[in-house]
């Protein structure tokens, strides 16, 4: 497998560590990585795109949530994704649909999940398709 981890995920504690792992996840999932930390470079920064990856024809576009099993409580990861949060993804893909011209594209918006196990070096990770589109 091609490892496609950024600098800057590795430089952001357990939220980049999620992001390594969904990386690791996706591709084992057979999905090819595009883009880490994407955010579009033209006009006002609208927010970035943890992860773009293609899984056969469609554009991936993906939000990644991490946390310790001791940091939940009430709330999961992924319920950490809002709607506010979700229409900012929505206007960042498109930002990035419009830049590369990938008009006729199929695209849809997924998260994952990642709980690290404290003590331990399990991880729980949970991929949620079709979250928005």
């Amino acid at each position: 497998m091609f490892n496609f981890l950024s600098k800057k995920s590795n430089q952001r504690g357990i939220g980049g560590a999620g992001e390594n792992e969904a990386v690791y996840f996706l591709q084992k999932q057979g999905y090819v990585i595009i883009e880490l930390n994407w955010y579009n470079k033209k006009g006002k920064r609208l927010g970035e795109i943890d992860i773009i990856a293609k899984e056969n024809n469609t554009i991936v576009f993906v939000e990644v949530k991490s946390r310790t099993l001791s940091e939940i409580r009430d709330i999961l990861p992924e319920e950490q994704v809002t709607h506010v949060k979700l229409k900012k993804i929505q206007k960042v893909s498109e930002s990035y649909i419009k830049e590369k011209e990938l008009w006729n594209s199929n695209v849809r918006l997924d998260i994952v999940s990642v709980i690290f196990i404290k003590n331990s070096k399990k991880i729980e990770i949970k991929h949620i398709k079709n979250a928005f589109y």
